[in-house]
């Protein structure tokens, strides 16, 4: 058989594992390629046997000290060769000294232990079909006319690393509508909806409290005109799964949050909807 060369994906060419993700039944955005390319130019890896692409990996440097990994597909005609290894090698290569973190296949995660990872949570992705609400709230504004500085700050509090770029272009993307709440000048609720290959996707969801997030719910929804939806939420946050159960999703998979180390204290119980499992 002939060896296996990694190299990176130039940007163009990221689409490249958003299609194989699409082809695994895991639903990417429409835009996702784009965004994803933002936070780390060197952070996709293909593996090439005769220029033939065989297998995919990303793993996105937020800072100096966070990573995530995603995309870690091998095409299955070429699984059990030892190529999925080289090529995980290479991403966490990249990423080291970072602590990395991943959302992985449950059934892998004695796998992934094997190299360094421990289970923190598991993240759950409900979907269905809801309907458009017949009366939004009312007391909402556009996402992107907030000063973003509150959303970055806001961020802080329940992603491990910052992800100002990235945050930038997600709420700003074509196709991408966000929403927020305010309470006495404070951000207390927002939220991105985004099309996907099947439905739509909402994430990120981050609120102060279950009846915040389902007013920011309300309006993403009213915005998609309803249909199939899909959240991702951490199986921890009761008040998520709660939310996600009243709008009559169910649980359609779920994967192992898993990290190398320790990250900042984050506010777990805020999180109502997991941007990408791919990104963190």
């Amino acid at each position: 058989m002939s060896d296996l060369q990694i190299r990176n994906l130039r940007p163009e060419e990221i689409s490249i594992a958003v299609d194989w993700a699409a082809a695994e039944g895991w639903n990417p955005g429409l835009a996702d390629a784009a965004c994803f390319a933002i936070p780390d130019a060197q952070a996709f890896f293909v593996g090439e046997i005769d220029g033939e692409p065989v297998a995919t990996v990303s793993c996105v440097n937020y800072d100096d000290r966070f990573a995530f990994l995603g995309f870690y597909i091998v095409r299955e005609s070429f699984r059990g060769s030892g190529h999925g290894l080289r090529i995980w090698n290479a991403a966490i290569a990249h990423a080291r000294p970072r602590v990395i973190g991943l959302d992985g296949v449950v059934a892998q995660q004695d796998n992934y232990r094997k190299s360094g990872f421990q289970l923190a949570y598991a993240n759950i992705r409900y979907g269905g079909i809801v309907a458009a609400p017949p009366g939004p709230p009312t007391d909402l504004v556009a996402l992107d006319t907030i000063p973003f500085g509150l959303v970055e700050a806001d961020d802080a509090t329940v992603f491990p690393a910052p992800r100002s770029a990235f945050l930038r272009a997600w709420i700003n993307t074509s196709g991408h509508v966000g929403r927020a709440l305010l309470r006495d000048g404070k951000l207390a609720a927002w939220g991105v909806i985004r099309r996907c290959r099947s439905g739509h996707k909402i994430g990120p969801l981050v609120a102060d409290d279950r009846a915040a997030a389902e007013k920011v719910v309300q309006a993403l929804l009213a915005s998609a005109g309803g249909g199939e939806v899909f959240l991702d939420v951490p199986a921890v946050n009761r008040e998520a799964i709660a939310l996600a159960e009243q709008l009559g999703l169910k649980p359609v998979f779920e994967t192992a949050r898993m990290y190398t180390g320790p990250i900042a204290p984050l506010r777990i119980d805020r999180v109502f909807g997991v941007t990408s499992f791919e990104l963190g």
